[in-house]
């Protein structure tokens, strides 16, 4: 099976439930956060909704380097915002999941900031990671929807809150 299908798929497949979970968050709770260390919703959930664009952010380039590119993600202030954010990432890697680009997946992508030198890895290993980022920061984003008693969606299976048995 080539890769770059495969990866589609499981965008496609992620995006579905990253989208049931990003429509659950209440505005007026974009400010929230659990603890003082960690992100509060706006920024967790708009980061989990651009993750969608890095498969394709790879595939286009060769690094990512913060100090002359700096992590900036769009401004969101309603749900609706935060989906069509989401759509807008996902058109950015489905237009570069094409097979043309299956012989880019070995070259090497550098995560960097200036002299700093984060991670070199083969493509296909950084989308792998990314499309694990996805999936990582959605749990943790049901964990601050369970915190304020918001029903969370099943991801893989009916969760507690879809539990029909």
């Amino acid at each position: 099976m080539e890769l770059i299908k495969m990866y589609l798929e499981e965008l496609d497949q992620e995006a579905v439930t990253s989208r049931k979970m990003l429509e659950r968050i209440p505005e007026d709770k974009f400010g929230w956060k659990p603890h003082e260390k960690s992100m509060n919703i706006k920024s967790l959930s708009t980061h989990l909704a651009d993750l969608h664009s890095w498969t394709g952010l790879v595939l286009n380039t060769d690094e990512l380097d913060f100090s002359n590119m700096p992590y900036q993600v769009d401004d969101v202030n309603t749900p609706q915002e935060l989906l069509s954010l989401l759509e807008k990432s996902l058109v950015k890697s489905r237009t570069q999941l094409v097979p043309e680009n299956e012989t880019k997946l070995k070259e090497k992508w550098t995560l960097r900031n200036g002299d700093q030198i984060y991670d070199v890895s083969p493509k296909y290993a950084v989308i792998r990671m990314s499309l694990n980022q996805i999936v990582h920061h959605r749990a943790q984003l049901g964990v601050y929807l369970r915190l304020l008693d918001i029903p969370i969606p099943g991801s893989y299976g009916p969760s507690a809150d879809e539990n029909t048995f």
